[in-house]
């Protein structure tokens, strides 16, 4: 099968598309014919070595899958030709850019009847993250007032849709540039971070959805018993030890696979309450493309990889 592998740390250059063995399933397991993949801001830490998850090369990048069963181990959970998504193994290794994946059946979940593969594919890892983050570990709940930084970006913009669908009341930062898409999205206050120090104009948050490591002037705006949820920060007890000391609660996120959570995730997208932002789809040969449009931080959305 075709696979984007790198042999080295580097630029976008050092992904390059090889001819490798496909994957032979353990029980339990399904055989995705992937269909699209996802590029996430992690993705490409990963491959420069900036954040050496894997290790040493070589090895292959990408979580975020969309695709078909094609075979099915024993004990799985799924038939032949069933549609799903997911982001296998994370934080191990997936090599998701690529023709097929193995997975644990657990770790994958039916995908949204509603969405493409390429829409489908640009959800698992971002949103999970925000999941995880605003419904697991904070309990967002109808009438919370919710600040979500970065709220136009792949993380971002899925927050802003969770906490309306939970009832929440969104206060959300982006660009001026970006306000008419964030408002689209449902949030119900959007400053210009760029312009306005949002500390002298927001107070009394119940939940801060943090993308941004500013747990100091969080702190700010958190009313007293409110949650700090990082994903940024969630490996540094000092912050934890701070938020907590402060009289909040730190909830810090590192995202795992979670089939349960992604089955509600797709009821909320057939409901018409949460949707993907694809900002650009290339193809597999262009995965080096697709993470300098993830790295410049200027994109909207997601940037999904076709494979077929």
């Amino acid at each position: 099968m075709r696979a984007v592998i790198q042999k080295s740390f580097g630029g976008p250059e050092v992904l390059e598309v090889a001819e490798v063995e496909k994957p032979q399933l353990l029980s339990g397991e399904v055989l995705v014919r992937v269909r699209a993949s996802a590029v996430n801001p992690v993705d490409v830490a990963v491959r420069s070595g900036a954040f050496p998850l894997l290790g040493q090369p070589p090895f292959g990048v990408g979580w975020d899958i969309s695709g078909v069963v094609e075979e099915v181990g024993p004990g799985a959970r799924y038939e032949v030709g069933d549609e799903v998504y997911g982001m296998p193994f994370f934080p191990r290794a997936a090599t998701g850019y690529a023709e097929y994946v193995a997975t644990p059946s657990r770790q994958v979940a039916r995908k949204p009847k509603s969405l493409s593969h390429v829409e489908a594919a640009a959800l698992p890892l971002a949103v999970l993250t925000a999941w995880q983050g605003l419904v697991d570990r904070a309990g967002v709940k109808e009438g919370d007032r919710v600040l979500i930084h970065r709220a136009a970006g792949g993380v971002g913009h899925l927050a802003v849709q969770i906490a309306k669908a939970r009832g929440a009341y969104v206060i959300a930062l982006a660009s001026a540039a970006k306000h008419d898409y964030v408002k689209s999205l449902g949030a119900d206050e959007v400053i210009d971070y760029q312009a306005v120090d949002f500390t002298e104009v927001v107070r009394d948050v119940d939940i801060v959805f943090d993308s941004v490591a500013d747990a100091e002037n969080n702190l700010k705006v958190l009313k007293p018993g409110g949650v700090l949820v990082s994903i940024l920060e969630h490996m540094k007890p000092e912050v934890a030890a701070a938020v907590n000391a402060a009289g909040r609660r730190f909830a810090g996120v590192s995202v795992e696979p979670d089939y349960a959570a992604l089955e509600a995730i797709s009821e909320l997208v057939d409901a018409g309450k949460l949707r993907p932002t694809v900002a650009n789809t290339l193809p597999l040969e262009e995965a080096g493309k697709a993470h300098d449009l993830v790295a410049s931080g200027q994109t909207i959305g997601k940037v999904v990889l076709t494979v077929n």
